[in-house]
């Protein structure tokens, strides 16, 4: 995902998309512990895109004050 991507949609799409990937990030952790985690490179890919979409709500809050 890119931000680009991220950035062409609403603070609920984003909201949601963040609940999703904080679910699954949860589930890979589970699986990682008990052993049967066969994708281990998704684990960076989540917590990255959960990083980008928490930097591109701020920046939309912050953009949001700026012109208020």
């Amino acid at each position: 995902m890119k931000a680009e991507e991220l950035r062409g949609k609403t603070k609920d799409q984003l909201g949601d998309q963040l609940i999703d990937l904080r679910k699954e990030q949860f589930n890979l952790r589970f699986q990682r512990s008990s052993g049967q985690l066969e994708n281990t490179a998704r684990v960076r890919q989540v917590r990255r895109d959960i990083a980008r979409i928490k930097t591109v709500l701020n920046r939309m809050q912050a953009e949001t004050q700026v012109s208020a």
